[in-house]
């Protein structure tokens, strides 16, 4: 009998972001990617998300590596605070461990790590694991399929992917390879990429963004182009600099991270752009404006991103106006929606003029669409399936693709995170649960639970009522107050005769209680938030938070 394979998600089923999954083989653990997300909008003050990596800490001495599919930071951007808890090597392509390592080195943790640079096609053993890396074609260059070869068969992790035909590098996703493997050794598992599973046909080429950049350069002739993308679209940023420089502009970067990520791609000979073409953005003034393309960080509006601070006025190296355009060649993540729209809003009332995907064929997606997903279960043909990377209904409908091609229903499993997965002889069933909840990061990593980011919705919400009497619990007596301070409920100086009336309330009820006999100072607090409670409901019909603090004399 082979030895069994366990596969625990951690994050990324049921919500784009936070991928991350554990191998399980010979009692030693191998990593699939350990990515972030961005916060919603009622996570106050939250600057990231995290999978809960308890599970990973608690086993730290069993982790033999991770493997990185490609270097988005919802596949990466995690590592930097992983690394700080259990420490491991990370292998992936060049340009993968390339933005891995921008963050791991700004956290001061290279000595927590090795860079283990793969190449297409290569098959590589870690620990017990072999693994081999199968090219696919994404919105970042040099990403990778997964195939573990393992004793329960091939388990094949999609990776991020599309079927482009006409990659701008002109490397292809590695059909033929996976075909082979699907005929010789078969597929016993396949987890699949669920981002597009909603949407019908093809995805179009990136090419096509090339073309559409041209015509729109030709167009802005006489203007000063601002871009906005990833900083890790290597592809894209090729495509804008060759329109630009085929326009006569010289091209400057605006953004740390573009800053960082184009020097990089030029290093690793990813990159082409003449030297000559090139400028420092301190430099850009020298030209005359319409000879002048700038790439800018922030196409999805973070608060204190380069095009952010450009919509505000705030940018120390240059300001929109009149004669500009900004070309978002992007799309919003979910639950970047409002921070995008913020940011258009910024530049069209400095009075620039803002082209975006949806009223210009400026972005094309780096993830397969239904006929696609069709086409790669077609080759695949996976004895099990489970849809992976995706919101729920992403999973769904990917399930329903799977069916459609050929999968038993009952060998397409629907899984979210925290489920764990066992691979034996008799086939693929669930083993339990892992903890995978979200880890918050708001400066510091796990410092904000449920109750401080609940406590935070109250507050920005409805409010905060402090109450401050002091009182004599010796003679039974209320010497000063209450005093009632409050934000966000009532605006005090136009509501006095409310806050006397409840000053009133509260001095009655705690006098009532002394006379009593209470002494007890946690008690008497409970009736203060009480009586406040109450007050406030009745008259306001609110809920603010009620915070008493009641002080011995």
């Amino acid at each position: 009998m082979n030895s069994s394979v366990r596969i625990a998600f951690l994050g990324g089923l049921g919500e784009i972001g936070r991928n991350c999954m554990v191998i399980e083989q010979d009692n030693q653990l191998l990593l699939i990617d350990f990515g972030l997300m961005f916060p919603d909008a009622d996570m106050h003050g939250i600057d990231l998300v995290l999978p809960d990596f308890s599970y990973l800490r608690d086993n730290a001495d069993r982790i033999v590596g991770c493997v990185a599919t490609h270097g988005h930071e919802d596949h990466v951007g995690g590592l930097q605070f992983l690394l700080r808890e259990v420490s491991f090597p990370i292998y992936g392509s060049a340009v993968t461990l390339g933005l891995a390592r921008h963050r791991i080195e700004e956290a001061g943790l290279l000595g927590k790590t090795d860079f283990i640079v793969v190449k297409d096609g290569e098959r590589r053993k870690i620990g017990p694991f072999d693994v081999e890396f199968i090219p696919v074609t994404h919105s970042v260059p040099h990403a990778h399929a997964i195939a573990l070869h393992t004793p329960q068969g091939v388990i094949l992790h999609s990776g991020d992917f599309k079927l482009d035909l006409t990659p701008v590098d002109g490397r292809r996703t590695d059909l033929a390879r996976l075909g082979e493997i699907a005929k010789v050794e078969g597929i016993r598992l396949l987890m699949c990429d669920s981002t597009n599973a909603e949407e019908k046909g093809y995805a179009p080429s990136e090419r096509s963004v090339g073309a559409a950049l041209k015509a729109l350069f030709v167009q802005q002739r006489g203007r000063r182009v601002i871009t906005a993308s990833f900083a890790s679209h290597i592809h894209r940023i090729q495509q804008i600099i060759e329109a630009a420089v085929d326009d006569g502009r010289v091209v400057a970067t605006l953004g740390l991270s573009m800053k960082k990520n184009v020097r990089m791609a030029r290093d690793l000979g990813l990159l082409r752009i003449p030297d000559s073409a090139i400028v420092g953005i301190d430099e850009i003034d020298k030209y005359p404006p319409e000879k002048v393309c700038v790439i800018s960080t922030g196409s999805q509006g973070e608060p204190m991103s380069a095009l952010a601070l450009l919509a505000r006025g705030d940018s120390k190296f240059l300001k929109v106006g009149e004669h500009d355009t900004v070309i978002l060649s992007s799309h919003a993540i979910p639950g970047n929606e409002s921070n995008v729209n913020r940011v258009i809003d910024g530049l069209l009332r400095a009075g620039a003029q803002v082209i975006h995907s949806g009223i210009a064929d400026v972005h094309a997606t780096g993830h397969a669409q239904a006929d696609e997903l069709k086409t790669y279960l077609s080759i695949v043909q996976p004895e099990w399936f489970v849809p992976i990377h995706g919101e729920y209904r992403h999973l769904v409908a990917h399930a329903r693709l799977g069916e459609l091609m050929g999968v038993r229903a009952d060998r397409v499993l629907l899984c979210e995170d925290g489920d764990v997965l066992e691979v034996t002889d008799a086939g693929v069933e669930r083993a339990g649960r892992v903890p995978a909840g979200y880890l918050y990061v708001d400066g510091i990593v796990g410092d904000v639970g449920q109750g401080v980011l609940r406590d935070r919705r109250v507050l920005a919400e409805e409010g905060v009522v402090v109450v401050v009497v002091t009182v004599d619990v010796q003679r039974g007596e209320v010497l000063t107050g209450p005093e009632i301070i409050t934000r966000g409920w009532v605006y005090a100086p136009e509501a006095e005769d409310l806050l006397d009336e409840a000053c009133d309330r509260i001095a009655a009820s705690l006098e009532e209680s002394l006379a009593k006999g209470v002494r007890d100072v946690d008690q008497l607090e409970r009736e203060v938030r009480r009586v406040t409670g109450k007050f406030v409901s009745e008259r306001t019909k609110r809920r603010p938070m009620i915070v008493p603090v009641v002080m011995e004399a």
